[in-house]
């Protein structure tokens, strides 16, 4: 959905997002792989590396550290983190061959609505391959973002860098088609 419509009305979400694939691998397969979050730097747009800081390895409550880095000219005009940074982030959902999902943690810890996540349903020799994002309220990040901006900056903040998330996640998702099916 894009975010400019949800904020027609206030109970919407900022970004609701999902992108999807077929990926010729078992669901148990592909959810080893997605759940696998130190990997990640090799499918994923900005995450460059990390590693699981609490609990074990994809378990539900689990929180992984991410390295991230961002080139210059993503929404060049917005205050955005450019450069490399961290996050810290706690597994929400941990379905075994089902779905697997994390929520963005505050600087303090505190999980956020801001959900990312894969849903994986067998689909008769392949498996369909769900990438999804949804940001409810807006996260410490986004608030700092658009904290001096006007209405009319916000609605061009979040009409861009929605379009911006959901071409990383497609990036993502032909990465991983083929990350995995290689395997």
């Amino acid at each position: 959905m894009d975010a400019e419509k949800n904020r027609e009305n206030e109970n919407a979400p900022l970004f609701d997002l999902a992108v999807e694939t077929h990926v010729a691998r078992t669901p148990e397969f592909i959810y080893a792989v997605v759940s696998d979050l130190p990997r990640s730097h090799q499918w994923s747009e900005e995450c460059t590396g990390g590693e699981w800081i609490e609990g074990e390895p994809g378990a539900l409550g689990s929180v992984f550290r991410g390295d991230n880095a961002r080139p210059d000219d993503v929404v060049a005009w917005a205050p955005v983190v450019r450069g490399s940074w961290t996050t810290t982030a706690e597994v929400v959902t941990a379905e075994p061959a089902h779905r697997f999902a994390w929520a963005m943690r505050t600087l303090s810890g505190r999980v956020q609505d801001s959900v990312w996540g894969f849903t994986l349903r067998p689909t008769g020799g392949t498996t369909e391959l769900v990438h999804h994002f949804r940001m409810g309220t807006a996260t410490e990040g986004i608030q700092k973002i658009t904290a001096e901006m006007d209405e009319d900056e916000r609605k061009r903040f979040f009409h861009e860098w929605g379009a911006k998330v959901e071409s990383d996640m497609a990036a993502t998702l032909g990465r991983l088609k083929k990350i995995i099916e290689s395997d």
